[in-house]
């Protein structure tokens, strides 16, 4: 695949000026991603910002030169900021060879994998380079999934070892005993903050003792975070990865409709942050300071916190959970340049700030991801910060980020850009992806370039179905205008996206199914005025049941995270299926819309 993708990707622009030579179509007549400039470049990076490359330079070795390289080019700048409590970069580079050594001690060897489940956090950044230093693999996990939803993970990947947030300790020992790691390390977030707030804490106030319960509980049976760490640092000789090893397994749903895990290498992922680099043009090192509200152990997060923020040497101010009061204190201390969120959480940050009279000036680099960004929501950003506000797409498989509005006039808004550098991409139909469609013409998006992904962890077969000659099948249907902006407008998987979150409705189907008051359901997504959508079902009672939605809610969270648990519970007779007996979601979607 590697080989595939570098062949594609190294002779990009002469591959393009090959396609557009049909000597019975002139320039014109080609759809946009078949046509070039002059230069033989893609057409549309006749949008970029001037200064913006066609290709960036791949990388050739992994992603651990990214810390390496901010320890000995910025030491003594902050890396980390939580809460107040500062790491510079030499101290993440010490604290990570402790870890990586701590790791080792444990028998983690090159292509084990090892389970993260923590929130945005030092010791979330220090765990992913420490894993990777010594050749492992990283697993990322949401701390707040339940014992069902990782059973069925754990039990595919196999991580032996996890670093897991301590009050998450106890879904760990829910799992099944095959399916358990043997070896886990607790993080207490409490340990992390400076001496002032740890003192705080502790005092004897019941509101505090809610709090200190929130950020931590019982490690028994585990080894602590602080006991990692306390070895002598790994030794400088230890072998490295190689480029191309395998850096990240992360689970997702977005192509598939089921969870799989998408391999990405220390090639995917260093070649999205470069390009994420090029994107940003004008951000420099060390001068920058990132807001991580993104989930680190979402797709998302892990590109813009864990390698491009490094790769830029910021100041990245954590936030384990995403709450405004908090995002706006902050700004007052250490204003963002560059704040990357979710379209809701750009309102909310707007709204908080010109509720209080406060400037979001410092805001010069903004991309929001993971749903559709409304214009209303775009215009108030863009009224209270110095920057534009830029849709991006992205998609695990592609380590994620593939298209984006340029940080330029030239962005089109309500559409999702034009591709990143060194990216290509071209609208099939959807049944035949060897058939392309015109402009305008609504087709299945496909990518290729440097940060796609491997393939799916231990799953050929749905393997070989998204990934064709090396093109990614987003499964999004999209239209593409003669400029090359892309515009989504259907999804081929009947995934619901809700708070930047993708949800299988299979999975919640599956759950809800075995209540003894529910005969039959489907689950479908409704969208929202922020933009995403929202988890709705459609339930057929069983026989002599009145159902109560918050019982069911109740009962739904035992076995679901939180987003994933309907919002609304519509009680209809019978669902709509096909001759063949398969439930119409478009049917149920169309019926329950009104209600």
């Amino acid at each position: 695949m590697v080989s595939v993708v570098l062949g594609h990707v190294a002779g990009c622009c002469e591959r393009i000026q090959h396609m557009a030579t049909d000597p019975n179509q002139t320039q014109a007549d080609l759809p946009p991603w078949r046509r070039t400039l002059d230069d033989g470049s893609p057409y549309w990076t006749k949008h970029y910002q001037p200064g913006v490359p066609a290709e960036i330079e791949l990388p050739t070795k992994p992603l651990t030169t990214l810390l390496e390289t901010a320890v000995r080019e910025g030491g003594s700048h902050v890396a980390t900021d939580f809460f107040g409590a500062e790491m510079t970069y030499r101290q993440l580079g010490d604290r990570v060879a402790r870890a990586a050594e701590g790791l080792r001690r444990l028998g983690v060897r090159a292509g084990d994998r090892v389970a993260l489940l923590l929130p945005n956090c030092p010791q979330h950044l220090i765990a992913f380079y420490a894993v990777l230093r010594l050749g492992a693999v990283v697993i990322e996990h949401n701390p707040l999934y339940t014992a069902p939803e990782l059973e069925r993970l754990f039990e595919d990947h196999g991580a032996r070892v996890a670093i897991c947030l301590d009050s998450a300790i106890h879904t760990l020992d829910e799992l099944p005993t095959y399916a358990r790691p043997a070896t886990v390390v607790s993080v207490n977030l409490i340990k992390a903050l400076p001496k002032r707030l740890q003192l705080a804490l502790g005092l004897p106030v019941p509101a505090l003792k809610k709090k200190r319960a929130a950020l931590s509980s019982g490690t028994k049976g585990t080894i602590s975070w602080e006991k990692l760490i306390k070895h002598r640092p790994l030794s400088r000789r230890f072998p490295r990865p190689d480029v191309h090893d395998l850096a990240v397994i992360q689970y997702t749903s977005g192509t598939t409709g089921s969870a799989k895990g998408a391999m990405l290498t220390h090639f995917n992922l260093y070649s999205n942050a470069r390009q994420g680099e090029a994107w940003m043009l004008g951000a420099e090192p060390r001068r920058e300071t990132s807001y991580a509200v993104l989930p680190m152990f979402h797709a998302f997060g892990v590109t813009m916190h864990t390698t491009f923020g490094v790769l830029k040497q910021s100041r990245q101010v954590l936030f384990p959970k995403p709450d405004t009061a908090m995002i706006l204190d902050a700004w007052h201390k250490h204003p963002a340049s560059i704040y990357c969120v979710v379209p809701i959480l750009y309102q909310r940050t707007a709204e908080g700030a010109r509720d209080r009279g406060q400037s979001l000036a410092s805001a010069r680099w903004c991309i929001s991801g993971a749903m559709a960004l409304p214009e209303e929501t775009r215009e108030l950003w863009e009224s209270v910060s110095s920057g534009l506000l830029v849709e991006g797409y992205g998609l695990t498989e592609a380590s994620p980020v593939a298209l984006g509005n340029p940080f330029f006039p030239t962005r089109v808004s309500g559409t999702i850009g034009v591709p990143f550098p060194s990216t290509l991409m071209k609208v099939v139909e959807v049944d035949d992806p060897s058939r392309e469609v015109g402009v305008d013409e609504p087709g299945e998006l496909l990518i290729k370039g440097p940060q796609v992904f491997q393939g799916y962890w231990r799953d050929p077969e749905t393997t070989s179905d998204t990934l064709v000659d090396g093109w990614l099948r987003t499964g999004d249907v999209v239209t593409v205008d003669n400029e090359g902006f892309t515009t989504i407008v259907d999804r081929k998987k009947e995934i619901i996206i809700t708070g930047g979150f993708n949800v299988s409705p299979s999975e919640v189907e599956q759950v809800l199914k075995q209540h003894e008051g529910i005969d039959d359901v489907a689950v479908v997504g409704l969208p929202t005025e922020r933009g995403d959508e929202e988890v709705v079902a459609a339930v057929v009672p069983a026989e002599g049941f009145e159902l109560n939605d918050d019982e069911l809610r109740t009962w739904a969270k035992q076995s679901l995270a939180a987003y994933k648990v309907p919002r609304h519970f519509i009680k209809v007779d019978e669902l709509p299926r096909s001759l063949l007996g398969k439930v119409l979601r478009g049917e149920v979607r169309k019926q329950i819309a009104h209600k």
